[in-house]
């Protein structure tokens, strides 16, 4: 086998479900059909919970949870993983009291789990949902948000680093703002803000180049998805391949000192990774993503997520799940009968929504299709 699958997935007051089960009998794509606000995104939410992060919405633990249940609720799915047969599970108990926050519980085979980065030893998820639709025209913050999805999905252990980048930056602006505040505890703030920064940049920079070559290798497959070419946006990145770790860092907090003033003038601080920014563009008509058409920009998307999840296959040996939301209804017949040959080749369990089931026509005989409505999920007859 060399693609993870859900065997079992079952949903406990998660969302707008109470208790739902699905069942998978066989390998294949997973079609889940139903109207609009029936619940289908719900479901591969509760997926992309079995993945490190906070998933493909970004909810707080809070948010996720059945409206008229208790406030706990409960993920787990039956796998065949990269490490054989395993039951992963995830959820948070009834909150303690009103200003008590939920904290996340993460199982493997009902054993705990100190986060959800340890999901990833077993398998890898990767999504494509509508809000990422307006990522070339929107700001770089959403690009690096992606940006680091994509690295979180190769390495476990890179949203623990973005994080302990913010906090460090929230802990120098804090300082800055004291007009008295201590010079030694700020060199010591900064000291740490350099060392996590080359960290974050280092490690996006990697998976880009590897995704860059990826992209490269796969230039003539799936020619109905422009060729996109990716490159990073910042002087940190840029002089990774040229100097160690421990000069960029030198130069980094020499820069972070001198200013000082500027940036508690700013109340922020006005260079680092936190502001550098994903570049994509269209290779074939040499134009940025974000000059390219509504279309062109969704099927250079695709074009990304696909090599990406090609490039996790190649890294890890299993194919990753690839969740696909509402993905089919914006693909003309020609790209969609491309995505479904490309999705194929790659060999991944694929779960796509939409509230067409005709949309699906093409794959309905190979595919295990259910209906969702009203809190509910059952095969579709």
């Amino acid at each position: 086998m060399t693609s993870a699958l859900i065997r079992r997935l079952t949903l406990s007051n998660f969302r707008s479900y109470h208790a739902a089960q699905i069942e998978l009998g066989q390998a294949g794509p997973v079609v889940l059909t139903g109207a609009n606000g029936a619940g289908k995104t719900n479901l591969i939410e509760a997926i992309s919970m079995l993945a490190p992060g906070r998933g493909l919405r970004r909810a707080t633990m809070e948010e996720l949870a059945f409206s008229e249940g208790d406030g706990a609720w409960a993920v787990s799915a039956e796998i065949e993983g990269m490490l054989g047969l395993a039951t992963l599970g995830t959820g948070i108990d009834p909150p303690a009291g009103e200003d008590s926050a939920p904290s996340r519980i993460c199982r493997i085979d009902r054993e705990a789990v100190s986060s959800a980065a340890a999901f990833a030893d077993h398998l890898r998820v990767v999504w494509l949902v509508p809000a990422m639709d307006p990522l070339f025209n929107g700001p770089a913050s959403e690009r690096r948000r992606f940006l680091d999805r994509l690295v979180l999905a190769v390495d476990a252990q890179h949203s623990s680093r973005v994080a302990a980048l913010e906090r460090s930056l929230r802990s120098r602006n804090r300082l800055l703002e004291d007009a008295v505040s201590d010079s030694h505890w700020l060199d010591a703030v900064e000291h740490e803000t350099a060392e996590v920064a080359v960290a974050v940049a280092a490690a996006r920079a990697e998976t880009v180049g590897r995704l860059a070559g990826a992209l490269a290798g796969g230039r003539d497959q799936a020619p109905e998805f422009p060729l996109a070419e990716i490159a990073l946006d910042g002087w940190i990145e840029k002089l990774l391949p040229y100097h160690s770790a421990i000069e960029i860092e030198d130069r980094y907090r020499a820069l972070l000192k001198d200013n000082r003033a500027r940036d508690a003038a700013a109340g922020r601080t006005l260079d680092g990774p936190h502001l550098s920014d994903l570049s994509v563009s269209h290779a074939g008509k040499g134009i940025p993503a974000s000059e390219a058409s509504t279309g062109e920009q969704k099927a250079l998307l695709i074009r990304l997520v696909l090599a990406h999840a090609g490039l996790i296959k190649d890294m890890t040996g299993f194919a990753p799940l690839l969740l696909l939301d509402e993905i089919i209804a914006h693909l003309d017949p020609m790209r969609r009968a491309a995505l479904y040959d490309a999705l194929a080749n790659l060999g991944a369990q694929v779960w796509m929504t939409g509230a067409d089931p005709a949309a699906f026509g093409d794959i309905v005989g190979r595919a295990q299709v259910f209906e969702v409505r009203g809190g509910a999920v059952e095969p579709r007859r």
